[in-house]
């Protein structure tokens, strides 16, 4: 082997290595959007005002369990009401009470998803607390709704058609405020 084929073997063992690191840091943003287009594992459908208008309602029923959990944030989190029956494809809403027990202001944002997680392709938010961060004052209380609906593709689909119950789960995480500044 000539230097010039050392050298090409060596760039282009470099340039694999760079492409590979890149795609590590690119698989989670890209696995997000996949989960959100696809409702894979349990993640819910972003709807607009528009695309919710299109939907039309059944005569079907359903419940929707509201589950809510925090971790690392001196916060009660709870739905207002844990559980409700919405008629599919009917716009609903749900509130979900948060209050910051400490003596600082504490911001945190929400993930999301559903179960069972073959329903998430047909539940569908509208507007949500948890497509932006939220910050809470010391003591402060909100009432942080919820607008969705549940498609009523969710009755044809073999997969889906016998789910009689939904759970709706948020968990809240504080936001870290140094890399935030960054």
């Amino acid at each position: 082997m000539s230097v010039t084929a050392n050298t090409k073997t060596a760039l282009m063992a470099g340039m694999i290595a760079i492409g590979m690191v890149g795609m590590g840091f690119a698989a989670v943003p890209l696995y997000q959007i996949f989960c959100q287009v696809t409702g894979f594992g349990g993640t819910t459908m972003r709807a607009s005002e528009a695309q919710a208008a299109t939907i039309k309602a059944t005569n079907k029923q359903m419940t929707i369990r509201f589950d809510a959990n925090q971790r690392g944030l001196p916060w009660e989190f709870k739905p207002e009401n844990p559980t409700e029956k919405v008629t599919i494809g009917a716009r609903d809403m749900t509130v979900y009470l948060a209050k910051n027990n400490s003596a600082r202001p504490v911001t945190g944002m929400a993930t999301f998803n559903v179960s069972p997680a073959q329903a998430g392709q047909y539940f569908s938010k509208i507007q949500c607390f948890c497509f932006v961060e939220q910050t809470l004052r010391p003591g402060e209380q909100v009432r942080m709704p919820v607008l969705f609906y549940v498609d009523p593709k969710i009755m044809d689909d073999p997969n889906t058609r016998d789910i009689q119950e939904i759970t709706l789960s948020y968990t809240f995480y504080p936001v870290d405020e140094e890399k935030k500044g960054s």
